[in-house]
């Protein structure tokens, strides 16, 4: 890996990384198209294999767009290559955040959604890394702007992670406090957090903690649902949650049953 963390301080650094993301897939709304989520896969998962999945969900008015992540040396596996949306450390509540991989995910998403129409309502979601991400990039929305200063574009909606955490947790209330905007979009935007009570990978802690972060920083519409047993994995009722959440808050036509 080219990128070397410079000692000059923040303002400085090395060669910058190059982050070539993967294959997109795309799954077509059936219906009247309402909605358009940009869906994230977990470490070492592409795009395909979530959009198999929501491919079946009952929610014809969304447009999936599911990227694969770019492949790039993991310090967790010694620094062998993983697709992943950044670099992760290891799993605990001290790990440094890759701020300059959360950048280039959540900005990768956002141009994801830049060319949809003015009438479409834009969602993030994902599993795991991938809702680390897509948490990541609601607090971009919500601040207005992404870790690096840079102004955030997307107009989102409404985000969903399934047995994630939230990236830099710690510094989140500093970046909303005295921003008026940033504090009226965090008491509307709806989140929905699912966390399995059996959880060996990402510890159900960290989805408790993730959701108790965002509402003690101002974000009043934030759903947290557990499941007892559930490991690092999805199964259909957590998804029947996310259809009738995502039918609800985003004010989808049809029958989400």
């Amino acid at each position: 890996m080219s990128f070397a963390a410079s000692s000059v301080g923040s303002g400085a650094r090395s060669t910058r990384r190059a982050f070539e993301f993967g294959r997109t897939y795309v799954v077509r709304p059936k219906g009247k198209h309402q909605a358009t989520i940009v869906w994230l896969h977990g470490l070492g998962d592409n795009g395909s294999s979530w959009s198999q999945l929501l491919e079946t969900l009952p929610l014809p008015n969304i447009k999936w767009i599911c990227p694969t992540a770019p492949t790039q040396p993991i310090s967790i596996f010694g620094g062998f290559p993983s697709t992943a949306w950044f670099d992760v450390g290891d799993l605990s509540e001290d790990a440094p955040d890759d701020l300059e991989g959360l950048d280039a995910s959540a900005t990768h998403v956002a141009n994801l959604l830049s060319t949809e129409p003015a009438d479409i309502k834009l969602g993030v979601g994902g599993f795991s890394m991938g809702a680390a991400t897509a948490l990541y990039s609601a607090t971009c929305f919500t601040v207005g702007k992404y870790g690096n200063g840079s102004p955030y574009p997307a107009n989102l909606c409404a985000a969903v992670g399934l047995s994630g955490w939230l990236p830099c947790a710690k510094t989140l209330s500093n970046k909303l406090q005295g921003v008026d905007e940033a504090t009226r979009r965090a008491q509307t935007f709806p989140i929905l957090l699912c966390h399995g009570q059996g959880d060996d990978v990402v510890p159900y802690k960290f989805g408790e903690k993730s959701s108790k972060c965002l509402s003690s920083t101002g974000f009043q519409d934030v759903t947290f649902k557990d499941y007892n047993g559930l490991g690092h994995y999805t199964i259909p009722e957590e998804m029947d949650e996310v259809c009738s959440w995502l039918t609800t808050k985003l004010g989808l036509e049809g029958n989400a049953a």
